[in-house]
């Protein structure tokens, strides 16, 4: 790939730009259940360090990282399974794992947050890909990769670039973090009203001690003290204590346990209705690279995105209509039920859908957050249940074999109508995302190559 740079920029192998190059291949630390986090190649992707879940023992970070300390800003690269995913080091005292190598520009030569967009720019990620070996599994030795040609600008231009390119990757990574926040919260709501039962066992409690059975649930459902209720709004007050009151006051006991008294025990099955998907030809080009989103297991949303907004492939009018595949409605539950099971999205915008995947939409009364919620808690039995002697496979059957309560339509429409605004947060946020996206996508080849010229702004961002 050839690119004229600006002729102010230096064009230098990676090696001779960095103060440090550590490598840790061929090591495998001894790991324990908790102590210093360890990043592995899994856990470094689009950007960013993911949290992690493995760790090596305190006492054993000396002996381990004998080969160099990471330290704060450092850029870690992969460099095999997946070869050339890059991110950045937010936090000390991390350690380093098998096929991860972490680089260190030299003072006042090459900035790290430069360098991590550029790790990640086409003409160094073209290099990475033209210097690995390997059939099944691409990977690069360390000799190939110092040997990687890096476009170097003046310090000040590189300083304005990556905090152009990082203003926009911060911005991002604040509204996921406010989405799995906010999903978190919708979650909680469900599992404390549907699954814990918390609002009946507090109108139990009270009875039982002589007190106001509304007003503690009203406590529990708001997370707040007596006074604290005294406090609220006449409005605030009144919709709370309406909630509250949805509540029955009893348990019964079931083949699922103890459950509030009035709500209905149904078969999955029965509270839902499926929907198949299905693939056009690829034979016909005419059917794809068109204007509707199609849904494959490679566009699950991340954890606390919820919904899907975007899809790696699009399918044309013509293609929708000439196979099984169906469009979905925005709300639609998506579920994954072949191959990798039990993975579920929100449809954001209309979409459809590849036959290894059921749209589930709710019926009798089960409107579309309570849908979700309901799959997203019986996911792990669905998976247990699966069919299929090559593929797990959820079946319609499979179905059948989860039984849930169902609470009065009123209790329904109020958590709808609590959550329906949770997820709206999350929707936009995700649409600023996409935008955002879209914007860095957009700059950062043009910054990258020196296209796009900084110089005006750089005395802003010194």
């Amino acid at each position: 790939m050839s690119i004229d740079f600006p002729k102010n920029w230096k064009q230098v192998v990676l090696e001779d730009a960095l103060d440090a190059l550590i490598d840790y291949r061929g090591k495998t630390p001894k790991k324990v259940d908790k102590g210093i986090p360890l990043i592995t190649a899994k856990v470094v992707k689009s950007g960013r360090i993911l949290p992690m879940d493995e760790f090596i023992a305190d006492e054993d970070y000396e002996s381990w990282m004998v080969r160099g300390i990471p330290q704060i800003s450092d850029i870690v690269v992969t460099t095999e399974a997946p070869l050339g995913e890059v991110a950045q080091i937010k936090n000390a005292n991390v350690a380093l794992a098998q096929r991860i190598v972490t680089l260190r520009g030299k003072v006042d030569f090459l900035e790290n947050d430069f360098l991590l967009f550029l790790m990640q720019s086409d003409f160094v990620q073209n290099q990475l890909e033209a210097r690995a070996t390997g059939s099944t599994v691409k990977g690069i030795k360390q000799s190939e990769l110092r040997k990687i040609i890096l476009p170097i600008p003046p310090i000040a231009e590189q300083k304005c670039i990556g905090k152009i390119l990082s203003d926009l990757d911060d911005k991002i990574h604040l509204n996921n973090q406010i989405n799995q926040t906010l999903e978190s919260i919708a979650q909680a709501i469900f599992k404390s009203w549907f699954i814990d039962f918390d609002p009946v066992r507090a109108k139990i409690a009270a009875k039982q001690e002589g007190k106001d059975a509304e007003f503690a649930a009203m406590c529990v459902i708001s997370g707040k003290s007596e006074e604290e209720l005294k406090q609220m709004s006449e409005d605030d007050f009144a919709e709370l204590q309406a909630t509250a009151a949805l509540f029955p006051d009893e348990l019964v006991e079931s083949e699922l346990g103890d459950v509030p008294k009035g709500w209905d025990k149904y078969s999955l099955s029965k509270m839902i209705t499926l929907i198949g998907g299905g693939t056009p030809k690829r034979s016909e080009p005419n059917y794809w690279n068109g204007d509707i989103f199609w849904f494959s297991v490679k566009d699950v949303p991340n954890e606390g995105e919820v919904f899907v907004i975007t899809t790696q492939e699009k399918i044309s009018e013509l293609g929708l209509n000439k196979s099984s595949t169906k469009l979905l409605p925005v709300g639609t539950t998506i579920i994954t039920a072949r191959g990798t099971v039990g993975k579920i999205a929100l449809v954001g915008y209309e979409m459809a859908m590849n036959q290894s995947c059921y749209g589930v939409q709710g019926i009798n009364g089960v409107r579309q957050f309570m849908t979700y919620y309901l799959i997203k808690n019986a996911v792990e039995v669905l998976k247990k249940n699966t069919h299929g002697a090559v593929f797990d496979t959820i079946t319609q059957s499979t179905f059948d074999t989860v039984t849930s309560i169902k609470p009065s339509i009123e209790m329904m429409d109020l958590f709808e109508s609590k959550v329906e605004k949770i997820m709206g947060h999350i929707k936009n946020n995700l649409y600023a995302n996409n935008s955002l996206i879209a914007l860095r996508d957009t700059l950062l080849p043009k910054l990258l190559s020196g296209e796009l010229d900084v110089s005006s702004v750089q005395d802003e961002v010194a």
